[in-house]
């Protein structure tokens, strides 16, 4: 679901190392500008095959993001040694911005983890169910013994620290006990009719591929989870670009828990690797059954259509576009805080808010509240506790975008400008205003990009409808999120009982409708990705990676009936 973003972040508190050993670290600056940080040991994780690790042939490695911000010169040379030379003796290597590395596996390798996935896939499938369920409330326990560790590493890899807890609640919800209780239930059901036993329950897909996004691919590795409950073999790949906390959660995390609950070896696999040429040798291999794709919406409709003609599954995560509607007896401020969800992580996050429809007799007063929740999302050290905004590496798209609607008659509330660290404007700074635009008439308002399409910066239109009376209004509303080409999430905010009943009888785009809710907020037993049309492809909904790497078997056990008597009824 996420795209190409910019990562500043401070580096790991904690010193933990991978089960692969650690490098020694020498202390000194590549520059004579500002000291780095305290040393700290060096994460170091080779491939994941079969249940042991396995060279690569050569390394990637993760610079503290937050390093950015302190040492950008310093930065930019350790990325550039290390790519020439990736030795862990080097001095590049030894620096304190590097937080640690991953082995990059060849075709060999790649190969070699699907096939360890398929001779486990049958053995894991034939585990009872029962067992197969424990996985996740003992993933939730992992994640709750390396909770610290783990949000270190999401900050350093550049995570705004209250983002990466949000993300770490999310994933405490999904393998709760409500959840999982769910789970279950919607695994194997029986029922008894005329002395037979029926059964409804799903079957595991087999071997699943899972590519994790670029904005978050520690917290999406973690789905695998799910599908291992449901018996499938998982390989994960590790994006090249930020490799690092993939491999954690797979190795210190994930393979533990694995291991306790007795799987066999190659249930769980991870490589780090060239996106295309991985999920070419997916698509190639008749070991595959399911690709699940977490990424962007061209790209990933492209694999879909490979994937139907390749025989296997396309799971997709791609792009959102959510909408907010906000009726004129809503709860100004609690909407606008909801709102402001939308400047999070400088909008790199494809559940937030992307736009705003506005009941014309509010929206004054909504703005000015808007304006004020967008004023306190600030930037700053990712470290820091109260820091929401991320970098921004490429704006001149935002630019383009705030003209545009600038142009066509829009009008400026707050933001549109570059900003540093500290807040303070700057035509070179790395970050961006929280910036709301507000647009009258929704009859135009498709006919800009920031609203038709996902932006992916902390840029959010506020839609004012034209005044009519209640009822049309009302109709033109749910016709706006339902015609939305995306699928992901949508919100209201409202008291009136009818006002709300219509809304949840009548909108059908997306995989989640919140009501009077934090709109990223995640809750038990809810989904936590997926939706419908751009979001999740012809077959997108409200994305259960238990139930979308499985399938539906009907079960009939009976004691004897003849079977002339079951078919005709005499």
């Amino acid at each position: 679901m996420s795209r190409d973003r910019a990562v500043a972040a401070a580096p790991a508190k904690n010193g933990r190392t991978g089960d692969t050993g650690t490098a020694e670290r020498s202390a000194g600056p590549l520059t004579d500008g500002p000291q780095p940080p305290p040393e700290r040991p060096l994460r170091s994780y080779h491939s994941y095959i079969g249940g042991r690790d396995v060279a690569g042939e050569g390394w990637v490695y993760t610079v503290s993001a937050g390093s950015l911000l302190e040492d950008v010169f310093t930065s930019v040379s350790l990325k550039r040694a290390l790519e020439r030379d990736p030795d862990p003796g080097s001095a590049a290597a030894r620096h304190p911005y590097v937080v640690g590395r991953v082995a990059v596996a060849g075709d060999d390798g790649c190969e070699a983890a699907l096939e360890a996935a398929a001779a486990a896939a049958p053995v894991w499938a034939a585990v009872p169910l029962e067992r197969r369920m424990s996985l996740g409330p003992l993933f939730r326990r992992q994640l709750t013994r390396r909770r610290e560790e783990f949000l270190d590493l999401l900050v350093a890899e550049g995570h705004p620290l209250r983002l990466a807890r949000w993300q770490l609640s999310g994933l405490m919800e999904m393998y709760g006990p409500e959840s999982c209780a769910w789970y279950r239930q919607c695994m194997h059901t029986e029922f008894r009719h005329a002395g037979r036993r029926l059964i409804v329950h799903r079957r595991p897909d087999g071997v699943v591929c899972l590519n994790p996004p670029q904005n978050a691919p520690g917290p999406s590795a973690a789905l695998a989870m799910l599908m291992l409950m449901a018996g499938n073999a998982v390989v994960v790949r590790a994006p090249r670009s930020i490799a690092l906390s993939t491999m954690y959660v797979v190795r210190e995390l994930m393979a533990p828990v694995l291991r306790e609950a007795g799987a066999p070896p190659g249930a769980l696999g991870a490589v780090c690797g060239n996106p295309g040429r991985m999920i070419d040798q997916w698509l190639d291999s008749p070991l595959v059954d399911d690709i699940f794709y977490i990424g962007g919406t061209e790209e990933g409709l492209r694999l879909e259509q490979r994937c139907v003609a390749a025989g296997k599954k396309p799971v997709l995560e791609l792009a959102g576009n959510d909408g907010l509607v906000v009726w004129k007896d809503a709860d100004l401020p609690l909407a606008a805080e909801a709102i402001a969800e939308a400047f999070y992580g400088s909008g790199q996050i494809c559940m937030v808010p992307n736009y705003v429809l506005a009941h014309p007799d509010i929206a004054g007063a909504l703005l000015t509240e808007v304006a004020r929740a967008a004023h306190e999302v600030r930037p700053g050290h990712p470290g820091e506790e109260d820091v929401l905004l991320s970098p921004v590496r490429r704006s001149e798209r935002f630019f383009a975008l705030l003209r545009q609607a600038l142009d066509a008659g829009a009008e400026l509330v707050c933001g549109g400008h570059r900003m540093e660290a500290d807040g303070t404007r700057s035509d070179t700074g790395v970050f961006l205003e929280p910036t709301v635009v507000r647009v009258d008439g929704l009859a135009r308002a498709r006919a800009l990009d920031m609203v038709r399409r996902e932006t992916f910066f902390p840029l959010l239109p506020v839609v004012v409808a034209e005044p009519a009376e209640d009822g049309p209004l009302l109709e033109r509303f749910i016709d706006f999120l339902n015609t939305n080409e995306y699928g992901l999430r949508n919100s209201l905010w409202a008291r009136d009982d009818r006002v709300v009943e219509a809304f949840v009888r009548r909108v059908a785009n997306g995989g989640l409708l919140k009501v009077n809710d934090s709109h990223i907020g995640f809750l038990p037993c809810l989904p936590t990705h997926g939706g419908t049309g751009l979001t999740g492809g012809a077959h997108g909904e409200g994305n259960y990676p238990i139930l979308k790497t499985s399938h539906v078997q009907g079960v009939s056990i009976s004691p004897g009936a003849g079977p002339r008597a079951t078919v005709f009824g005499v």
